[in-house]
This record gives C-alpha cells, structure tokens and sequence, in this order.
C-alpha cells in the first residue's frame, strides 16, 4: 500500500503554519510556497493513475485505522478516473491561484493569513474528491468553508463580510441536510464507507427513508452547486469575493457540489430507490438544469459588472451539469442502448465540470486583472482594452470562447458528449426531447453573453473613464498584467485548448470510473 494520498491530506495540513511564518516575512515567498505545495500534490495524485489503470476494479485504495473502537469506521482514500481527475483540476487551480495572488494581492495587509488559509482550503477542496469514509468527507466539506469564508471577508471589496456571511449561512444550511443523510446512512447500513453502503442499500427492499435520503441529500449538494433556485449565494460572493478566491469558487468549489451528487447521490443511493422514483428524481434534475441554465444565461445578458455577469454565467453552467447528471442510467437492466448513451453523456458531464473549471478559473482571474490595473468593474465604462492589454485580451478570448461552447476549445468537447448522449435517450424516453432542443438554445445565450463581454471590455470604443486611467502615464507596455498574471494565464490557456484538442486524456480515464 502507497502513501501518495494520505501525503496529500498531511502535505499542506502540516505547512500551513510554515507558509504563515513564510509569509511575515515575504508574501511573494509564501506564494511560490503555496504553489510548490500544490504541484507536489499534482505529482502525488498523478503517481495514482497507473493503479487506477492497471486494478481491476479501476480503484487506488488506502485505508488507516480510524474510529474503529466507536463506529466500525476507517479512514479510507481512494482515487479512481472521477475523482483523480478533478483533483488534479482542483490543484492545478490552487497552483494558478496562488501565482496570480502574487500581483494581486499586492500590498494588501495580512497576506500571512490569506496564503495559510489558500493552503489550508486545498486540503478540503481536494479531500472531498478523495475519500470514500463519509466522515472524512463532511470534515472536507465543511473546511473548504471556512477558509473560503474568511478570504471573502477580510480581502473582498466593500460588504465583503455580509456577503461571506451569506455564503457561509447557505452552504452550511446545505450541510446540515448532508450531515442529516449522513447519519440516516449510518443508521441503514452500519457503515460510512460510501461503497459499502452503495452494496448494503442494494440487498434492502425499496423503502421511503433511501428516498428521503435521496432527496436530502441532492438538496444540500445542490446548494453548493448554486443551482436555481438556491443560487442566491453565488452572485454576491462572487463579486466581492478577491479574483482568485472567485476562480476556485467558480471554479472548482460549487464543482464540488456536482460531483458529490453523482458519488454520492447517484453513485450510492440512487441504485437503491426503486426504478419509478428514480425516473421521475432524474426528470426533476432535468428540469432544475434546464431553469438554471436559462436564468444565469439571460441575467448574464443584462449584467453590467463585469464579475457578477461571471458569476451568472457560472450558475447557467450548473445547469449544464445538472442536466447531464439527469442522464444518469436508471439501472443497468435498461438496455445496453441505454447504458451505453448514459455513459457518454456522464463522461460529458464530468468532462464539462473540468473544462468549466478551467474555463472560468481563467475567465475570473482575468477579470481580476482588468480590475486591477483599471479600477473599474462597469463593463460599460470600459472598452478598446485589447489595444492596451493585449495579452489579458487573447487569455480572455480564450476562455469566452470556451465558455460559449466553441471548437476547438474545452467546454466544446464536453457539451457535445452531453448532447450526443441525450440525443440518444430521448429516442428512448420522449421527455427529454423539451429539455435537450431548450438546452441547445440555451449554447446560443452562452455565445450571446460571452460576445457581449469581450465587446463591451476589450474590442468596443473606449469610454471616457477608461481613457483616462490609460492615458495617466502608462504606455502599452506598462498597462497589461505583470509577468506572474502572465504565466497563471498561460497555465490555463495550455490546458483549455489541450482538453479541447486531446479531451482523450481525460475522457479515457474518466471512462474507468463506475458510474451506476
């Protein structure tokens, strides 16, 4: 048995304090520390795949003694091609966070703190993904909120402690309903290992308790994912929250909330619930999709500040999510037309969490930097900023372009699976005809906000307030991002286009994973 997941946990738990002391001294230091922390657990989680490759059941696996005297419980890691992956994004965010921070944060008090709590953040963030003990997963769960918490409150911009507060009292309503299924759980089956208790549920009848437990537990996840309609959340976070706390949270934080409903929603209960409830469930996340992804699009439309249109489009995308998660196969007893269908459209889902990761990661801390050297957040007072940030300018392109869907970049890829498997359900079950030609359309909106936005801030006529903060002192040269943004950037530019040029290095190992 390896230790490369378990270093993981220990790894940035342990240097928390060292990047505290590291930063008193030098924040850029505590930084680059963060950063190498982070491509120490990229490396780490990568040694896994060949495990995962060469297993049979497709699975790394450790497990430590742990509560056994009081509950039977281990502390068990795993890794198979879901849950690697998204780790992996997860970290790669961390890691880009982390460099961009080195301008942008610049100057601010207390950097000591906000590097200690980034590092601590990816201990949960990345926890979630890589356990099976549901324990360890709620004591995951709950640690990406209070760092998250914190850097809203104390670097966000004005009201940032109100909106903190909202974002902590919603997200932990939600968890209240996990902890709640959590223990149903338990209660059932005797055990918090998701696997195990994914078999025992499967030899009990179909009871309404598994179906409660469905529900809340869909309920509190959902509540993460931002979905409509307990969104409320994410618009204010987003826009007071700093640039990089805004990428993980769009990025890879609400992301959580989607892959949690297929573990453990779909992936543990789900089979267990019956095959008429469990089609009318899927038609209910069918519908939730579809309205999230229609409201974030046409409130991106009309939105002016530059992160909250950000923020809308990130709920819209959820839908996206949710709306391949309705695809889920009910059992496999459906057919192999079915199932087959059913898997592209999951490996479309999953792919569309990390290419959206990586999309509005970039998208966000892009839009940190034109806030940062404009100091304005209207994109109606902007304009004409390409000529002057030409490297921010091509970075942003990039990720509206993929957030609208277009080759030859990520989202492209990952929309396109989830429609080829919807396209073949639907033949199969006629109500996810309205739903599949309503979420075509709602592409056409993501195009239409993505074009607004790259208009309005960098290729439309300049406005007078942007003119002026350009022409007080600084040339071309000297108005575009410092190098540090530059290379977070080019990060994830290289990664958007080779998910979307090579989506095989995904989608064959997420493929490995079972998915029902």
């Amino acid at each position: 048995m390896g230790f490369s997941l378990l270093a993981v946990f220990v790894v940035p738990a342990l240097s928390v304090p060292f990047v505290y002391l590291t930063g008193k001294k030098s924040p850029k230091a505590a930084a680059i520390f963060v950063a190498l922390i982070a491509l120490i657990n990229i490396i780490l989680v990568l040694s896994t795949i060949p495990t995962i490759l060469s297993n049979p059941d497709n699975l790394y696996l450790e497990s430590y003694s742990w509560m056994s005297a009081v509950m039977d419980s281990s502390f068990t890691l795993f890794a198979d091609g879901i849950s690697v992956s998204l780790a992996l994004i997860s970290l790669v965010l961390i890691l880009v966070t982390a460099i961009f921070s080195i301008t942008y944060m610049a100057g601010k008090k207390h950097l000591a703190s906000y590097y200690s709590l980034l590092c601590m953040l990816s201990v949960g963030l990345v926890g979630v993904f890589l356990t099976s003990n549901l324990v360890l997963f709620y004591l995951c769960w709950e640690l990406m909120l209070v760092p998250a918490y914190f850097i809203v409150g104390e670097w966000g911009y004005k009201d940032s402690y109100r909106q903190a507060f909202k974002l902590f009292m919603y997200t932990h309503a939600g968890a209240v309903f996990v902890l709640l299924g959590i223990g149903a759980i338990y209660w059932l089956t005797g055990t918090l290992d998701i696997f195990a208790a994914k078999d025992s549920l499967l030899t009990m009848a179909v009871s309404d308790a598994t179906k409660w437990i469905l529900i809340a537990f869909t309920g509190g996840f959902a509540v993460k994912m931002a979905v409509f309609p307990v969104h409320m959340w994410l618009p204010d976070a987003h826009s007071e929250a700093p640039a990089p706390m805004s990428a993980l949270l769009s990025g890879v934080i609400i992301s959580a909330g989607a892959y949690a409903i297929l573990r453990l929603s779909l992936g543990m209960i789900f089979p267990s619930v019956g095959l008429t409830f469990g089609t009318h469930f899927l038609y209910a996340l069918s519908v939730i999709g579809v309205l999230s992804a229609f409201f974030g699009a046409l409130i991106a439309l009309v939105s002016v500040d530059i992160k909250r249109l950000i923020a809308y489009s990130s709920i819209s995308h959820m839908g996206y999510i949710m709306f391949g998660l309705s695809l889920f196969p009910v059992n496999s007893s459906t057919g192999l037309i079915v199932l087959m269908s059913s898997t592209i459209a999951i490996t479309g889902t999953v792919l569309h969490i990390i290419s959206h990761a990586l999309s509005k990661g970039l998208l966000f801390i892009v839009a940190g930097a034109v806030m940062h050297q404009t100091k304005k957040r209207d994109i109606r007072k902007m304009g004409n900023l390409a000529t002057k940030m030409p490297f921010t300018a091509v970075s942003a392109t990039v990720a509206s372009l993929s957030i609208a869907g277009s080759p030859p970049f990520a989202c492209f890829v990952s929309e396109v699976l989830i429609f080829i498997g919807a396209s073949q359900i639907m033949y199969l079950d006629t109500f996810y005809i309205i739903p599949t030609v309503l979420m075509l359309i709602a592409t056409i909106l993501s195009l239409a906000y993505m074009l607004r936005f790259t208009w309005h801030v960098f290729l439309g006529r300049p406005k007078r307030d942007i003119s002026t903060v350009i022409a007080a002192g600084k040339d071309v040269n000297k108005f575009d991002v410092s190098n540090w943004m530059k290379i977070s950037f080019t990060i994830l530019v290289i990664l958007i286009l080779i998910v979307g040029i090579y989506p095989s290095l995904f989608t064959e190992l997420i493929q490995t994973a079972k998915f029902g």
